[in-house]
């Protein structure tokens, strides 16, 4: 058991935020996390957070995943004192921070969530982890499933993958699993370029459009400059920034930002 205090940090608005597909409450209380192939359990108590593994454990995965290492009070009084929207948006979700996910489940799990509602990509994404993921066990010895390699989704026929509940999607899975696996695409190589590079080269994978393109490289990438439009925000554009969204003042945060904006205007029902 590892605990710190911390602000700017709230586990249930992760969890519902949208970035994220497999965070959920069990019925033990906690929110339990499957990342990088390890399994986390943690719960919150105002600052004061609880994670059930040890000390190297939170310091090798958890810290960074959950941005740990970053100073969101920094972020927050960056946002300007006349834009009483989005101080509005960070207050509802002051305790949201954009994860540091793996770059490849990003990539499966935003093509998954395109015309996609939330519980269905949680869905889909659990199937296809029970089938072609493999199973480890917690400490209770209850089993868990990491997320599929590329070599792994590239096998299953676009057939087999359709009876995922993946529909159209999954002739966009089938083609970019056999893409990665055969190595014709580098994922490690979008690790050293630059924010536009990144998405540049995303943009050339079979099924990624803009948006899909927005979310993998900032939720996989973790560059926070990269700002997904969706419908919730193109309605926060529409209503409270006519004059347009103010990169210029938000340059290196914006994404940051987009995260409070969505997730105020979802306004998600949590327990």
């Amino acid at each position: 058991m590892y605990q710190l205090e911390v602000e700017h940090f709230d586990i249930e608005q992760i969890c519902y935020s949208g970035q994220c597909f497999r965070i959920h409450k069990n019925s033990r209380g906690y929110f339990e996390v499957i990342a990088f192939g390890q399994y986390l359990e943690l719960k919150q108590d105002g600052n004061m957070v609880t994670f059930l593994c040890s000390e190297e454990d939170y310091e090798t995965y958890w810290k960074s995943y959950f941005s740990l290492d970053e100073d969101y009070g920094e972020i927050v009084n960056q946002i300007d004192h006349n834009d009483e929207y989005m101080l509005t948006a960070m207050n509802y979700g002051s305790g949201i921070r954009i994860l540091k996910q793996d770059l490849w489940e990003m990539i499966i799990s935003f093509l998954i969530s395109q015309q996609n509602n939330i519980k269905r990509i949680q869905k889909c994404i659990q199937t296809i982890c029970e089938r072609y993921g493999e199973e480890k066990h917690n400490s209770y010895g209850e089993p868990y499933y990491t997320f599929p390699t590329p070599e792994a989704l590239a096998v299953p026929t676009e057939l087999e993958l359709r009876n995922c509940n993946l529909g159209y999607r999954a002739k966009y899975i089938k083609r970019v699993s056999e893409t990665v696996a055969s190595g014709e695409f580098s994922l490690e190589s979008l690790y050293s370029l630059s924010y536009e590079e990144a998405k540049t080269e995303l943009l050339k994978l079979y099924g990624i459009g803009i948006k899909v393109s927005e979310c993998i490289c900032l939720y996989g990438l973790h560059h926070l400059d990269a700002f997904p439009v969706d419908t919730h925000i193109k309605h926060v554009l529409d209503e409270n920034y006519a004059d347009g969204f103010p990169f210029e003042r938000y340059h290196g945060v914006a994404g940051v930002f987009q995260q409070y904006a969505f997730y105020y205007d979802f306004k998600p029902q949590i327990s």
